[in-house]
Parts: structure tokens; sequence; C-alpha cells
């Protein structure tokens, strides 16, 4: 992985002013949601009615 200055300057732009309380709480809140779908998902399997069908020539059906 290639390193980027600009990753390097917003990491000391958020050290020097951290995010809101409200603004932490909302990304776990979304972590939590992904983490909580992928782990439904590796249970459980994808349902079918939510495949999309292929068309020939790989184009999807409408």
């Amino acid at each position: 992985m290639r390193f980027n200055m600009r990753h390097a300057f917003r990491m000391a732009k958020w050290a020097r002013n951290p995010p809101g309380e409200k603004r932490v709480k909302l990304v776990f809140a979304v972590l939590a949601i992904c983490l909580l779908l992928f782990g439904f998902e590796r249970m459980f399997g994808w349902p079918e009615w939510l495949t999309m069908d292929e068309a020939p020539g790989g184009r999807l059906k409408r």
C-alpha cells in the first residue's frame, strides 16, 4: 500500500480538531449496521429474490 500525504494531512487535522461526539456515534452506528448485515448474510446466505437476473450478453433485465 502506498503512502499518501493527503491522508497524513487529514489525520493531523483530525488530531488537532477531533470530530464531535454526535459524528463519532453516527460512524459507529453505521459501522454496526454494516457488520450486522454482513453477519446476517454470512449466516443465512443471500436471498434469491434480491439477486438480479442477467440477460444474454451480460445486460441486466428490466
